[in-house]
């Protein structure tokens, strides 16, 4: 479906600016692009490098381990059916964390090892328990202290102040996630009246 809206956005571009006599600015802004998009992947690159690596060492430090303990409360509420001892609580915790940090492509691998343990645990695997949904919509709503992607984004293009979007940003993901964690709570009890 996205293909197909791009794909229209972008001929319905390329006709009007025919249409209009206007298509040499076709061929600026496809150079323009290219230039920029490389520029962009340049600076992204050694941001994605050091948070990326960061997320490593703690991993192999046992630091993922030890954070999935101090989240054990937090994990408890909003997975109470996930064992204590599951692999699936650290992969969660990791995938958390590197939110946290707005770490999104460090995100993704501990969140599709999260997501498939609890595949495992689900016994109807045709239909998302109540541990996927809450993973899925607590992942998505994405509780970020730093909003690292935006901060590289607002560098490579010469903001003044990069980081000021910091604070707006921890507001936004706070209010998501909250309204998604009492959507998914009030979700999953009435999936559960329902079925009594």
């Amino acid at each position: 479906m996205l293909n197909f809206i791009w794909g229209s956005f972008i001929i319905c571009g390329i006709v009007f600016s025919v249409i209009n006599g206007k298509s040499h600015l076709i061929t600026d802004a496809l150079l323009n692009g290219g230039k920029d998009a490389v520029s962009l992947c340049i600076t992204m690159v050694g941001v994605i490098s050091i948070w990326t690596g960061i997320m490593e060492i703690a991993e192999k430090s046992g630091m993922i381990k030890g954070i999935s303990k101090k989240l054990g409360g937090i994990l408890t509420y909003l997975f109470p059916k996930i064992p204590q001892n599951s692999v699936a609580r650290e992969y969660i915790a990791a995938n958390f964390t590197a939110n946290f940090f707005g770490l999104g492509w460090a995100a993704t691998p501990a969140g599709l090892l999260a997501m498939e343990e609890l595949s495992k645990m689900n016994k109807k695997s045709d239909v998302a328990s109540d541990e996927m949904c809450m993973f899925m919509i607590v992942n998505t709503s994405s509780l970020q202290l730093v909003t690292m992607n935006i901060v590289a984004y607002r560098s490579q293009y010469m903001s003044q102040n990069p980081s000021e979007i910091i604070f707006a940003g921890i507001i936004a993901t706070v209010v998501s996630t909250m309204a998604g964690v009492i959507f998914a709570k009030i979700m999953g009890g009435k999936n559960k009246s329902w079925k009594n």
